[in-house]
């Protein structure tokens, strides 16, 4: 008996061959360069099919590195934001690893391209924010909301704030690339805002 073809596999194949097509040419031949037209060639799909489901390259490679974003997850064992009592020990290691991310140019290369076009592209900024960046930012106040109520930080510490002390510097050297990103620089990034914010009187 012919068994009959699983047409949602198959297009999960397909959808996961333009994904993984998007990050490579990307890498290759950088963000202006890359073409629906080269990655349908480079997943072996016709660019009708990518149409389909995307608007846009643009498109394309944001869901490629949320996509790629939750394989760097479950290859850390991540299950979350961790929590070990110690904050400024989870928030080093956190940072530590978005320093290994931004040095690998498997996940450098699509982020900076999508920062880049965000910036001239407002839908495709506001959806890069709220899919990308809003999830990840959470994640940071939310641990930020647990140190606070065990009284590890000052009763009135904006916690948006301080995410974006954190993460701002860091994005900045990132971005213009003024110093090297090392695990020292985020060790000193959180000694220095956690400084500034640390309750003094508990304990």
């Amino acid at each position: 008996m012919t068994k009959t073809p699983d047409a949602t596999r198959r297009s999960d194949r397909s959808r996961r061959a333009i994904l993984d097509a998007a990050l490579a040419l990307n890498g290759e031949v950088g963000y202006n360069k890359l073409t629906i037209e080269a990655i349908a060639a480079r997943a072996g799909v016709g660019k009708q099919t990518i149409y389909r489901w995307w608007p846009s390259k643009a498109a394309v490679l944001l869901e490629a590195s949320l996509a790629l974003a939750g394989d760097a997850e479950t290859d850390a064992g991540w299950a979350g934001f961790p929590d070990t009592g110690d904050l400024a020990a989870d928030l080093k290691y956190v940072l530590r690893a978005t320093v290994d991310e931004f040095n690998d140019e498997k996940y450098e290369a699509p982020a900076r391209a999508l920062t880049a076009a965000g910036a001239t592209d407002p839908e495709l900024g506001a959806t890069f924010t709220e899919q990308l960046l809003e999830p990840q930012l959470a994640l940071y106040e939310a641990r930020l909301r647990t140190a606070r109520d065990a009284g590890q930080l000052a009763p009135d510490t904006d916690l948006r704030l301080t995410v974006e002390m954190l993460l701002g510097p860091l994005t900045y050297r990132w971005l213009l690339r003024t110093a090297p990103l090392t695990h020292a620089y985020t060790d000193a990034l959180v000694d220095g805002v956690l400084g500034g914010v640390a309750n003094v009187t508990a304990g």
